[in-house]
């Protein structure tokens, strides 16, 4: 199992975390050897949750902000042209420019359906055509796209960007100029889009621009196999949603609820002799467990030797 946001508390809410109560996560934890950390950064364009999959898929992870997930996803769906080209996912936007700063509204708050999206996708295609680049409809929240611009252009995951402030996450340099102009052309674009008429009349956000994220082309090295996901792997959302919609009551009672069920699940396996990897992945940081061969001293020892959840989680 890898849990993403496991020690993002939304806005860093101490509040969150105090007193949090997590037995199921502590038996665990208890009876697990540690397996490695990802030791990063919370200003690193690539989440850790990102880096933990990419690893499990077998892709590359040295470049930050260049794992190639949306490349790994256009040979998941069997698009033309996904070995060795450049990917990124898109993902339809609405941006609040105030004074001095711009933020990007969390992409749930759009309530965009399939039909918004393919109208909005239809209008923007031509403009992106214009620089080489292909559009796919994947999902009304995520459409694929193929460009040379891609290969080599780091990008912010939209996990870092929603509901913040994006101007220390824009595509940095002369490397990013193309698609800072593709941006602002679509701004212009857009504005004037009935459909966004439409959707502010019936109280929706207007999509007024988009952002680009996965970038990145799959190694020449990478196995045929690697496009499979991993046998089994568990990968809950619930604090994700919570941490993004910026709500520290619903996370701390997403936590609660995965300790009741995926916690509990992962001692069942336990119980019965199946192998566990559990991955626990915060802000900047990820650590990982596994089941292996500790003896009953040692895991005896290790409930008294190892933090309180609350403490380790607030350490990612």
């Amino acid at each position: 199992m890898l849990v993403p946001f496991a020690g993002s508390p939304p806005g860093g809410s101490p509040e969150a975390l105090a007193g949090l109560q997590l037995p199921n996560l502590q038996r665990l934890l208890a009876r697990l050897r540690e397996d490695g950390a990802d030791t990063g950064a919370p200003d690193s364009l690539s989440m850790p949750h990102e880096r933990a999959l990419a690893r499990a898929w077998g892709l590359e992870t040295a470049t930050d902000g260049l794992i190639p997930l949306a490349a790994w996803q256009a040979r998941q769906d069997g698009l033309e042209g996904a070995e060795g080209a450049g990917w990124a996912w898109i993902t339809p936007s609405h941006w609040r420019v105030g004074r001095d700063h711009v933020e990007m509204a969390p992409a749930a708050a759009l309530a965009l359906d399939g039909v918004d999206s393919r109208t909005l996708l239809s209008a923007m295609e031509p403009y992106f055509a214009e620089d080489g680049i292909t559009l796919h409809y994947q999902a009304p929240l995520r459409w694929l796209a193929r460009g040379e611009l891609f290969r080599k252009l780091p990008t912010a995951s939209l996990d870092r960007v929603g509901g913040r402030t994006i101007d220390g996450w824009m595509p940095a340099g002369a490397p990013g100029r193309p698609l800072r102009r593709l941006q602002q052309e679509m701004q212009m674009l857009l504005y004037t889009l009935p459909l966004n008429d439409a959707r502010q009349r019936g109280g929706l956000l207007p999509v007024n621009s988009f952002w680009a994220s996965g970038s990145g082309a799959l190694p020449a090295n990478v196995a045929e196999g690697a496009a499979t996901p991993p046998a089994g792997l568990r990968l809950p959302q619930s604090l994700r949603e919570a941490a993004l919609q910026g709500d520290p009551a619903a996370w701390r009672a997403a936590w609660q609820q995965l300790d009741a069920r995926e916690c509990a699940q992962l001692l069942e396996e336990l119980d019965a002799g199946r192998p566990v990897r559990l991955t626990l992945c915060g802000d900047a940081h990820a650590r990982s467990w596994v089941s292996g061969s500790a003896g009953a001293w040692q895991r005896f020892t290790a409930l008294f030797s190892r933090p309180a959840p609350a403490a380790l989680l607030g350490a990612l």
